[in-house]
């Protein structure tokens, strides 16, 4: 049976992001995201909001291109795939587990000050998709053909994530 794991989610940064790098020298960034759903509730005659908190773990190009230009409260629009981390606690001994998005494209949205222009995004990335695309260095990835999360010995088996010059046409 054919399976499907993709995420698209806009919302805006909740902390600033810290670029770390593996031994290899792939650059790895953790940043949360503020998603924000909003209705209309017809039974108290009231607008609603629902706030959804996400972690997401960026690699290689993208990563660096996010703690260059992400800061607390700017809007971004992210592209992944769910992943389930789990782990044996320390403290209690019992199996914990937890949700996060493995981003594969990053768009930067709003101006670079952190208001949002309400326009064109800004991208992340020169070419002609408008986006940095970053699938070879996450765990899986559709798009990578199911390879394996680059491991600190692997670094170098990945190369530069950024575009070229190649004239956008239109």
């Amino acid at each position: 049976m054919a399976s499907f794991n993709r995420v698209i989610l806009m919302g805006n940064v909740t902390r600033d992001p810290q670029v770390r790098y593996t031994t290899g020298g792939m650059a790895v960034t953790e940043l949360g995201l503020a998603v924000n759903r909003q209705w209309y509730d017809k039974a108290s005659n009231q607008k609603k909001e629902e706030v959804t908190y996400v972690d997401v773990t960026l690699w290689g190009r993208q990563a660096e291109v996010a703690g260059e230009y992400l800061a607390k409260g700017r809007p971004v629009f992210i592209e992944g795939r769910l992943q389930l981390d789990t782990w044996d606690d320390k403290e209690t001994g019992q199996k914990r587990s937890k949700m996060r998005v493995v981003g594969e494209t990053l768009q930067l949205l709003g101006s670079r000050d952190g208001g949002s222009s309400g326009g064109r995004g800004e991208s992340s990335s020169r070419g002609d998709s408008g986006s940095l695309e970053g699938g070879r260095g996450g765990r899986g990835s559709s798009r990578d053909g199911g390879q394996p999360a680059p491991s600190e010995s692997m670094g170098s088996d990945y190369g530069d994530f950024g575009g070229g010059d190649d004239d956008v046409p239109f």
